[in-house]
């Protein structure tokens, strides 16, 4: 009777292990689908983000191309429309007689032109940033509060501080202005490769490196036409905004010209004018603020050097003939004795450069004058109608009865031995001396204006004179 049992009992358990285990199976068997389920939507969800994706950055592609295509339509565009106003706005101007209505004729020269500049440029339109170059020297303040107090307006003139060496201390000054300026850090603080015999000057490396990306960023990034370039140790005069706001429309509209600059090279107060109002053309580059347009920046940009990129540009494959205008009383002075530079020129000469205390209201002036084809007729008529005297009569007060004379040089050893005896700045650059407009370099000497002049028929520079 026993065995029956056991067996019946055998069986039963059997049964009740065979029903878990089925049941088992069968509850997770779904559960297996549902993460291979999901697992499939996570994969196709995958796939149509990626797919997404690229649609995204084929459609950004097609989109800045269109947009690079639709801003040199938008030149081409503004430059037609500059051409057809000059015309209509000449014909409105001129009285049919060939003569202006309005203005007055500065030094010969008709003013309608400038008229018509300051309608097709006006001031209410213009964005002109100022970069501030920046590094380790928290004297930065000293710079960034004179721009902030005198600066008639921060939308028109936004200040841009773009630091290098990633020196803490200076970048908590800069901060501190908070939105008053827009702070920018050049990234690569990597040490440049330099061939051996250059290690002594890394840091004009630095420096030119710095350079190309802050106006990079100025004109690509930011998209400005224009910009103002100082350097955290300069000091400006009461009218710095006022200057380079009425000298705009002339460099953009002359072709001739490539930069604004706010620095006489021999500025010092003994050779100098005490003419504020006075401004000439120059072929010598001189930087110490200064102003450049984007549609150089994209022409010097793609090339810009390694290093020592202020000479670069006063190459005569920069500088292509092409001029800047530079005032007789400076609107920039430098404080800045400790730099790369190591002081170079600070005690002899930078530090008596005088700086310009007396505003002038430049954007009430005529100053078409300074446009090429007005100027250089002018400014050669004039320097070679003046009488010719011996430089050492002069220096030993001998000559009489001019108020301004010529002192003639022809090669490059008399030239120097002039400047030096007159404290001009005697080195050339490409073969161009400081402040020189088509070789002649003018200045003051006991209340009497001198012309140092090459010969009449001088027709260009000698890139030997250096």
């Amino acid at each position: 009777m026993k065995r029956p049992q056991t067996v019946i009992v055998y069986l039963a358990l059997i049964c009740f292990i065979s029903w878990n285990i089925i049941t088992l199976l069968k509850n997770t068997e779904p559960a297996g689908n549902e993460v291979h389920a999901s697992l499939g939507q996570e994969s196709s969800l995958l796939q149509k983000v990626q797919d997404l994706e690229r649609q995204v950055q084929a459609q950004v592609d097609v989109h800045n191309s269109l947009l690079q295509k639709l801003q040199w339509e938008r030149q081409q565009i503004e430059k037609h429309i500059l051409n057809i106003n000059h015309k209509k706005l000449n014909r409105k101007i001129t009285n049919g007689k060939g003569r202006p209505d309005i203005g007055e004729h500065l030094n010969g020269v008709n003013s309608s032109k400038i008229y018509i500049e300051k309608i097709l440029f006006s001031d209410k339109e213009v964005v002109i940033p100022v970069l501030v170059i920046a590094c380790n020297r928290v004297s930065v303040r000293k710079n960034l509060d004179q721009l902030i107090k005198i600066r008639p307006s921060a939308s028109k003139f936004p200040i841009i501080v773009s630091q290098d060496c990633g020196h803490v201390p200076t970048a908590k000054v800069i901060q501190s202005y908070g939105s008053q300026v827009i702070h920018i850090q050049q990234p690569d603080l990597s040490e440049p490769q330099i061939p051996w015999s250059h290690r002594k000057w890394k840091g004009y490396y630095k420096i030119s490196r710095h350079y190309k990306w802050a106006l990079n960023q100025v004109f690509h990034k930011l998209k400005h036409t224009s910009v103002i370039i100082v350097e955290d140790d300069l000091d400006i005069s009461p009218d710095f905004f006022e200057y380079f706001s009425a000298l705009y429309p002339i460099l953009k509209s002359d072709p001739t010209l490539w930069c604004i600059s706010a620095w006489n090279d021999n500025g010092k107060e003994n050779i100098i004018e005490n003419n504020s109002e006075l401004l000439y053309r120059t072929d010598f580059f001189p930087g110490l603020g200064w102003m450049l347009t984007n549609d150089l920046w994209n022409e010097l940009g793609p090339k810009w050097p390694l290093t020592f990129w202020d000479d670069w540009l006063r190459h005569p494959d920069q500088r292509k003939g092409r001029s800047c205008i530079r005032p007789e009383i400076s609107r920039t002075h430098t404080f800045g004795k400790i730099g790369v530079s190591k002081g170079q020129f600070f005690d002899k000469h930078l530090k008596f450069i005088k700086l310009n205390s007396k505003p002038v209201k430049f954007t009430k002036m005529d100053l078409s004058y300074l446009k090429k084809e007005n100027f250089d007729k002018l400014f050669h008529e004039k320097v070679y109608s003046l009488p010719t005297v011996n430089w050492m009569d002069l220096k030993l007060n001998k000559v009489s009865g001019h108020t301004a004379v010529r002192i003639d040089y022809n090669d490059k050893k008399v030239f120097q031995t002039i400047a030096k005896s007159f404290g001009i700045m005697d080195d050339f650059k490409s073969g161009v001396p400081r402040t020189g407009v088509n070789g002649i370099v003018p200045f003051m000497f006991s209340g009497r204006r001198v012309y140092m002049a090459p010969p009449k028929d001088w027709t260009a520079y000698r890139k030997d004179w250096n």
